[in-house]
């Protein structure tokens, strides 16, 4: 490799003293690279480093370039004795003719080996004595995880070791909903029991958190207590991403301060009973709510007035923003879809999310914004990419019963799913990922695997095994029928069009992205 060094006149004058045999003109450089090799110039160089800056001080005169060749070492080192000697090669495609049959071959390899490796599942963290109902991560602790249980009690969970660390008492009914202040401080959880509670996040001791379970848990009490005014349970609670204010659902939708036993502000728009709320993360005074009215409203704080109103055929269970999407949400549907919509168009659904059986339980984004995962009354947590139809992984157990909560962690490396077994699971967000650190090598092996999946992935073969999921035989006999009564209902359609009148395709044949939604109220 040849590279071009600037030195100056009085460097070559310098180097010509030290060598009289070797003829050398100050005025050009030429000589220098006829006698003397680019190693040992650069040798030569270092050596006499000292000396050089100061005739350079001495004498002021213009700079030259000098061409030598270059070599880095550890370019053609190997990294251990079982390595072979890297040799250097033409990247002419002409001279290789079978190149992209190498790699169609290798692409299909990774992909039959990500499926053979996969092994999402990492451990359990048991302790509760009831089903896990909530649950709610820390924004500034990545291994930190709180859960509540429907006897009212609250643990609070290092995920590295997979130990409880408190026990918070003090509902006398399931605990509904659970989230952790923006600065995580403090969390704040709401129940069957009608009471909102704010507890003060300890922050163990370096052995308890790496203790081997033997010892008692510490418990811990509220440090608020406040009762609902519209007197009825509580059934979410979702915290302001840069205030001291937290949003709660029950008859209505409640605004709080933290200091205070009162609520600021009260929202409400037709509805018996509002089933979640969640406050945007880009915009953080706009939050929107699922009401059992098969309704989903928004709201501002600034103007404390609600904005729109969706209703659909089904009844939606929670909802969940995008994080890098301002407009961008995802709602969960008892009609065992997903839906993602755009806050500005509410008429029409970006995407419909389709494979599970069951009622859709809980749905939560992952931090970039590109994936979020859902867990259904089928006993199944599922993967979905932010625009995919179809999940890109499912995961399940036998011992797993009804999921009712899912969460990304704050890395997005994993995720954590409470279910009515009373056990909170930690699985892999990459199936066939490995865990820990990887070496550069075993880095630059990965990313060319990677590329070689996306280039080859519209392949049949390598689509076909991409897209396997193996799933129980109650769930794939549920998928079975259920393909069975869709395609009965397209038939139904289609004699209906043959046999109506002449515009009766309007009124039949409506997108799968307007199919489940009735009106738009502002």
């Amino acid at each position: 490799e040849k590279q071009e060094f600037t030195i100056p006149c009085p460097v070559v004058t310098f180097l010509h003293d030290l060598s009289c045999s070797v003829p050398l003109s100050a005025s050009t450089a030429l000589p220098v690279a006829q006698h003397v090799a680019g190693r040992e110039f650069c040798r030569i160089l270092l050596k006499f480093h000292s000396t050089f800056i100061r005739f350079s001080s001495l004498v002021h005169g213009s700079s030259m370039k000098i061409k030598a060749i270059s070599r880095v070492e550890e370019e053609h080192t190997r990294e251990c004795k079982a390595d072979l000697l890297k040799v250097q090669r033409n990247l002419d495609p002409t001279l290789r003719p079978l190149q992209r049959a190498k790699e169609y071959k290798r692409a299909l390899n990774a992909v039959k080996l990500d499926r053979l490796f996969a092994k999402p599942f990492l451990g359990a963290m048991e302790g509760h004595c009831d089903g896990v109902v909530s649950l709610a991560k820390s924004p500034t602790h990545l291994s930190v995880v709180l859960s509540g249980a429907a006897d009212g009690e609250i643990r609070l969970w290092d995920v590295s070791s997979r130990h409880s660390l408190r026990v918070l008492r003090g509902h006398a009914g399931a605990v509904r909903g659970l989230s952790v202040t923006y600065d995580g401080r403090r969390c704040i959880s709401c129940g069957d029991d009608g009471t909102v509670r704010v507890w003060l996040m300890p922050s163990p001791a370096l052995g308890e958190m790496f203790s081997s379970g033997g010892s008692v848990i510490p418990r811990q009490h509220a440090l608020l207590v406040c009762d609902a005014k519209t007197g009825g349970a509580m059934r979410d609670v979702d915290c302001h991403w840069g205030k001291e204010t937290f949003a709660t659902a029950g008859d209505a939708v409640e605004l709080w301060n933290e200091g205070r036993t009162e609520p600021a502000a009260k929202f409400s728009w037709g509805v018996d009973t509002v089933l979640s709320v969640r406050f945007n993360p880009i915009e953080p005074d706009v939050f929107a709510s699922c009401g059992s009215d098969r309704s989903i409203a928004l709201y501002d704080v600034r103007t404390q007035t609600p904005i729109r109103k969706l209703v659909m055929q089904n009844k939606s269970t929670k909802l969940s923003w995008n994080p890098m999407e301002a407009f961008n949400f995802t709602v969960a549907n008892e009609d065992t879809n997903l839906y993602s919509f755009d806050m500005r168009k509410l008429t029409i659904a970006t995407c419909v999310h389709k494979d599970f059986v069951s009622a859709v339980l809980d749905v939560d984004y992952s931090p970039t914004g590109r994936e979020f995962v859902a867990g259904s009354y089928d006993r199944t947590v599922r993967i979905f990419d932010y625009n995919g139809g179809h999940s890109r992984d499912v995961y399940h157990l036998k011992r797993m019963q009804r999921v009712f909560c899912t969460r990304f962690s704050m890395d997005g490396t994993y995720v954590i799913s409470g279910s009515d077994d009373m056990n909170v699971r930690v699985w892999k967000a990459e199936a066939g990922s490995q865990l820990g650190t990887l070496l550069p090598r075993e880095k630059r092996t990965k990313q060319y695997r990677d590329a070689l999946k996306n280039r080859f992935k519209h392949m049949p073969e390598i689509k076909r095994i991409a897209r396997h999921q193996h799933v129980p035989k109650a769930i794939h006999k549920a998928q079975k029928l259920r393909r069975k009564m869709e395609g009965a209902v397209r038939k139904k359609k289609a004699n209906r069009v043959e046999h109506g009148a002449a515009n009766a395709s309007l009124e039949e044949y409506r997108p799968a992205r307007k199919e489940r939604i009735i009106s738009e109220v502002e």
